[in-house]
């Protein structure tokens, strides 16, 4: 049973997976896996600094395989010193439990967006993707006019249409159901909560452009359902999580291998924006305070050296335990063994699905 689209033709994929950028869970090592298995793999680049991302990129080039690389857009920040000041006190014993200094404060808050911009339309990989909001149009050109095939990442129908008005060459729908980081930029990434499966038909019937699904997908039968309801791939990244390519510390490796039927939730407490992961202490005990934390970037940059103090110490309580709704169907196999598996399922599940239908 073969399988082709137009996105697929574009992208130089065999397989409509597309391995999604995971920061502090991946790197080229999981990209080049998945890309070799006939996924697109996706360097997660939020982090890395422009050299980084030159250098990453080159090196991605010289294997010939089919890649993306991300960026979260990120505006410079300059909070306000008491907004700071308490997000350090409300901190401060956490840090006193790993033997941290309490009174903490980071070099900076985050990456230059506009620098990593820059790096990224000079490296031009062959696929770009971001999230959080939208880039400049004269961005989009730019890449365009290097050969490189722009995607956006929506959580709604507002920020489909934004991405294709600003010229987008296809869309990731991001469904409240997906782990890490929710791409938000015209919400709070809470507000609008809805699923995948309701997300790719609303955001396919108004935009003329590609959908990827995004959230909540971790079998072939997911993957048969979100190609029925119009998605051209879809972008998986919990799926991901326990092949022995991704980057994670161990306490969070145990922790997705032993959730049973526990529920992930959103919070804001360890970065400031929405994300989903595995509760745990310090999400439960900073849930009072979650709608005081500063916002991305500032409260990510003061929890990160105490997120690495937690993962050195062997201890999941403070963590950012990133997954989806779907991680109990987690499987721990290597990514390219994964790949082959989801895609014989996804076959398998359409042709059961034919077989009912002509029975």
């Amino acid at each position: 049973m073969a399988f082709t689209n137009t996105l697929m033709e574009r992208l130089g994929i065999s397989t409509p997976i597309i391995q999604a950028p995971m920061l502090g869970a991946s790197d080229a090592t999981l990209v080049r896996a998945a890309s070799g298995a006939g996924a697109l793999g996706t360097l997660a680049a939020g982090a890395l600094p422009p050299d980084a991302i030159a250098s990453e990129i080159a090196k991605l080039k010289k294997d010939g395989k089919p890649f993306g690389a991300n960026l979260l857009v990120v505006p410079k920040v300059d909070p306000d010193p008491q907004t700071v000041e308490r997000a350090v006190a409300r901190l401060a014993s956490w840090r006193k439990r790993y033997g941290l200094p309490e009174d903490f404060r980071p070099n900076r808050w985050s990456e230059d967006f506009r620098s990593q911009l820059d790096a990224l339309i000079a490296a031009a990989p062959p696929v770009v993707s971001f999230t959080f909001d939208l880039i400049p149009r004269d961005d989009i050109v730019a890449f365009k006019q290097r050969g490189v095939i722009v995607i956006g990442t929506a959580t709604d129908v507002r920020e489909a249409r934004s991405w294709a008005d600003a010229g987008a060459d296809a869309i990731i729908a991001q469904g409240y159901e997906a782990g890490g980081h929710h791409g938000a930029f015209l919400s709070d990434g809470n507000e609008a909560a809805i699923g995948t499966f309701a997300l790719v038909p609303a955001i396919k019937a108004v935009v003329g452009l590609p959908v990827i699904a995004a959230g909540g997908i971790m079998d072939g039968a997911g993957i048969a359902s979100a190609l029925m309801l119009g998605a051209d791939a879809v972008q998986m990244g919990t799926a991901f999580l326990l092949t022995p390519e991704a980057t994670i510390s161990a306490p969070w490796r145990n922790a997705l291998k032993t959730i049973g039927d526990d529920a992930t939730r959103l919070t804001r407490v360890y970065s400031g924006r929405y994300a989903r992961g595995i509760e745990n202490a310090f999400l439960r005990e900073m849930r009072a305070e979650e709608k005081d934390v500063p916002a991305y970037p500032i409260q990510n940059a003061l929890t990160q050296e105490l997120r690495a103090a937690a993962a050195k110490a062997g201890s999941a309580d403070v963590l950012s335990l990133w997954a989806g709704q779907g991680v109990g169907a987690i499987r721990e196999v290597p990514a390219a063994d994964l790949v082959a598996t989801l895609w014989e399922e996804t076959r398998a599940a359409i042709r059961t699905m034919a077989a009912r239908f002509e029975s």
